[in-house]
Parts: structure tokens; sequence; C-alpha cells
């Protein structure tokens, strides 16, 4: 059997599976982020606009304004979202376990820094990069990692910061680029401490010698993706129905209060958006009347965290983990908005 497993074929296949990992991973991000976003920001210095606010218009009957809203938001992260699933499975059936586990898999800094730094060039959404984290927690990556690379993609995305700095001024930017480092950074450690250092082992899969690699790696996307896809899609339409009561839209109505930067940061924590779209919803809510210290603690917890995201983390992490992960972004968005107050 060992020497089976070392014959030069096993070998040479062993090794063409990290390279097809590595360009699924390019030409998808290519075609869904990078290309997209490269013309995107040329748009964002001539216009001083990305888009109009996705939660503009909302209908009246929550119904109606659940599924319009539920319409807008997944023609937007469809790609992004497919893309997800394929890389989260991709991950547990074609990167080798012990390299993920000697890059990632031991709690610390090093680790911590190592999941920020592969979110970065990713630049989804929370949810488009749930099942990826997911598929790296099946992969036994530290809970620590994990979630730094989780929480990187959506707060230290590089397109949003540039796309911000162009629509909202580079102020606000540099706001978000620190505020986000600290946010990583610091909630990855706190959940890291939560979370034993032996992570539960994950659920057997055949042999790779036992089972072709297509039947193999259709059964662990279908496992990925009904432990996370159902409940993303119910958890949309709700929050598209309640969008109305979360961001209320009269002038004037959301005044620079603590009030309302804690308000504000709660309703970040809920709802879900795609990639980016916190910049053209600060930007109207600034011009109906929003103070800056809620625009600041928005800002920073609408594209970190949101219920649908969390539910489709669900059996990645224990509990404790995602209600620190929640409360964290919820206390950070706080915090600034409070800070700004204080500074005013």
């Amino acid at each position: 059997m060992t020497q089976f497993a070392s014959s030069p074929s096993a070998l040479r296949i062993a090794r063409w599976k990290p390279l097809l990992f590595l360009a699924v991973v390019v030409t998808g991000l290519w075609y869904v982020k990078w290309q997209p976003y490269y013309g995107k920001a040329f748009t964002a210095a001539e216009t001083h606009s990305i888009g109009q606010s996705i939660i503009a218009q909302a209908a009246d009957s929550p119904w109606r304004a659940a599924l319009d809203y539920a319409m807008v938001y997944f023609l937007a992260v469809w790609k992004a979202a497919v893309l997800g699933v394929v890389l989260g499975s991709l991950v547990q059936v074609l990167i080798p376990r012990r390299w993920l586990q000697r890059l990632m898999g031991r709690p610390g800094a090093r680790a911590t820094l190592t999941g920020t730094a592969l979110g970065l060039p990713g630049m989804m959404c929370s949810c488009c990069a749930a099942p990826v984290t997911a598929g790296l927690r099946q992969a036994q990556v530290s809970a620590g990692a994990a979630m730094a690379f989780w929480l990187a993609n959506p707060l230290l995305n590089p397109a949003t910061l540039i796309f911000m700095g162009f629509v909202l001024g580079w102020p606000f930017a540099a706001i978000r680029l620190v505020a986000g480092i600290v946010m990583v950074t610091g909630i990855a450690s706190l959940v890291q401490r939560s979370v034993p250092a032996a992570v539960a082992p994950a659920p057997a899969l055949p042999p790779a010698d036992a089972q072709g690699f297509p039947s193999r790696w259709l059964r662990v996307m279908w496992q990925l993706f009904w432990n996370t896809i159902p409940l993303y899609i119910v958890a949309v339409l709700l929050l598209g129905a309640a969008r109305v009561w979360l961001f209320p839209h009269a002038e004037g109505a959301v005044g620079n209060t603590l009030f309302w930067v804690m308000m504000m940061a709660i309703a970040g924590c809920l709802f879900v958006i795609p990639t980016a779209a916190e910049i053209p919803i600060v930007q109207t809510l600034l011009l109906a009347g929003m103070g800056m210290a809620p625009a600041l603690a928005l800002l920073v917890t609408l594209p970190a965290v949101s219920v649908p995201s969390l539910l489709m983390l669900h059996r990645a992490f224990p509990a404790r983990a995602l209600g620190i992960a929640l409360f964290g972004v919820m206390f950070s968005g706080i915090a600034l908005g409070a800070l700004a107050l204080w500074l005013a």
C-alpha cells in the first residue's frame, strides 16, 4: 500500500491538485472580482459614485420589499456566491490538509496574520466568503485564522477602500482601513481564545484512491451547499422585508447622537449587502441628513457580519465564537461612532 501511495503516478497527481486549485482561484477571482473592480475604480474616480443605494425605494408591502431586495441582491452576488461554494469545496479535496494545518492550523498571531493576508485578494462579501471559511474549518484550520480570513474579505477589501476614497473621501477610507485592521486581528484573537486548539475531526471522506476526484468533489460541494445556502436565501428574504425599519431615510431622522450610533451599529450587524454596497448606502444616508458618527458606525458594521453570513457558519464555528464576532463588530462600530462624537 505504501509503495503504491508513493509511486510516481500518485505523486504527480498530488502535485497537480494544488496547481489546479490555484488556477481555479485566479481564474474565478479575475472573472468575478478583479477585472470588474478594475473598471469600477475608474467609474468611481470620474463620477464619485458606484451606483444607487441598494436599500433605496423600498416597497410598502414587506413581501414585495423582500422579493425586490432579494432579486437585486442575488443578481449582484450570485457569481461570487457560486465561486465561494466551489472554492470552499475544492480547498477540502485539492489542498493537502497537512499543508493548511501547517500554515493556519496552530493558534497564534502567525496563523491569524496568514488568514488575514489570504482574505485580501478574495474581495468577497461576508456571505460569499462564508463557504470558503467553512471549507477551511472542515480542513481543521484554526478558528482564529479562519475568522481572520472571513472578516478580512469584506473589511479590508482593497477595491472597496479605493472606491470609498473616490466616493466618500480618503479620510473615510483611512478610518475604515485602520478600524478594519483592529477589528479583524482583535476579533480573530478573541475567537481563537474561546475555541479549543484541537478542533473536532472533520467528517470522514473516502480516500482519494477509493473514489474519483469528480464524485468526491461533488459530494463535498453538496454538503457545503446544503449546510450554507438554504439558510442564506431565507435570511436575505426576511431582511429584505425589514430594510425599511432598519434604515430610515427621513431627512434629519438619523442625528449625530450616541443613540443613533448604537442603532446604526446594530442594524449594520444584522443587514446583508453585496461587496462595497455600504458606500452608496452611507452616501445616500449622509445626503439625507445622517450624522457623521452613525455613518462611521454603519461603514464598519454593514460589510463585516450579517444574520445570513452568521447562519451560514453555524456548523463551522461554535455559537460562542459567532457571538464574539457579532458583538465584537457591533461594539467596534459603537466605539468608532462614540470616538467621532467625542472628537466633534
